[in-house]
């Protein structure tokens, strides 16, 4: 049987590219979460953003950062300190 991953299973892989510097997976895990029609959550575009935070990518951070308020994210304490 074929299994769909979820909002969960695109987390957990967003969160091991970010224990593992791989900032820009983590964008196109990103992306393709979106493509297969599920909505990303806080933890989501926290864990990206601390991604590209730890690859260097400032302005990708900022630009998910945006990209999530577009979409309705609540910003936590996470989110900010991802952000700076």
């Amino acid at each position: 049987a074929d299994v769909e991953p979820d909002i969960i299973t695109y987390n957990a892989a967003i969160s091991a590219c970010e224990k593992c510097g791989q900032w820009e997976q983590a964008l196109k895990l990103l992306n393709s979460l979106q493509e297969a029609n599920l909505t990303p959550d806080n933890i989501t575009y926290n864990a990206a953003m601390s991604a590209c935070e730890k690859g260097g990518a400032w302005q990708e951070a900022l630009r998910v950062l945006q990209q999530g308020l577009e979409n309705g994210l609540q910003p936590d304490t996470i989110t900010y300190n991802a952000a700076i």
